[in-house]
């Protein structure tokens, strides 16, 4: 039987909860930095800052995107202000960077994040320098995953070819897209939650990678 990855020539990772573990906390630190900023903006107490991060976060795909859609707002300051963290929590992954490095094709990064935050966090993973490309919002018009059009943006931008590609992403909505698009899928999570659009299902990546290999 053919290998079900036989054929990819373009591995594309979304960052936060996929190349580190939810464990780390990182994006623990974003959210709280998130409902500080809807706070300001938009003068609410905290639980409705709180909710309407949630809120915006499920209905639009981001915090931002319906911070944009609801309220106008400009994204470069918000982008910088709620990744202002710190990164000392992320440990390097020898093992996740080793299996990395050995996919055959290319490797890319593409987050629901800015790129410059995307380079800080493969850095602290000890994962810089193994990627062909990082792709953040930016690069999608400020569209978020899961949108069509945010996908087809960067996927234009990159000139990958969809199905010659698998997508590895911790968000089960983010994998839609790209499943109708004739990519592999790979849902990265602690606990498996099985979906249409999604193919596969690893809690181990840099595993689930060396055993692609072999």
């Amino acid at each position: 039987m053919m290998h079900p990855f036989s054929g990819v020539a373009t591995w594309v990772f979304d960052l936060d909860n996929t190349l580190y573990p939810p464990h780390m906390r990182l994006f623990d630190q974003i959210e709280v930095r998130m409902t500080d900023w809807v706070m300001q903006a938009l003068k609410v107490d905290r639980a409705r800052a709180d909710h309407l991060r949630a809120y915006y976060w499920q209905t639009y795909g981001t915090t931002l995107a319906g911070l944009m859609t609801e309220h106008g707002i400009d994204p470069g300051p918000y982008l910088t202000d709620v990744h202002d963290i710190d990164f000392s929590v992320l440990a390097p992954d020898p093992a996740l960077a080793g299996a990395i490095a050995d996919l055959p094709g290319r490797k890319i990064v593409y987050t629901n994040g800015c790129a410059p935050y995307a380079e800080k966090v493969l850095l602290a993973r000890g994962l810089g320098g193994l990627f062909d490309a990082v792709y953040g919002v930016e690069h999608a018009d400020f569209h978020p995953k899961p949108e069509a059009r945010a996908f087809a943006k960067v996927f234009s931008r990159d000139g990958l070819n969809p199905a010659a590609a698998a997508m590895f992403e911790d968000d089960l909505r983010n994998l839609a897209v790209p499943h109708e698009l004739g990519m592999r899928t790979v849902h990265v999570a602690p606990t498996a939650q099985p979906a249409p659009h999604v193919q596969h299902h690893t809690d181990d990546l840099a595993g689930f990678l060396r055993r692609l290999k072999g």
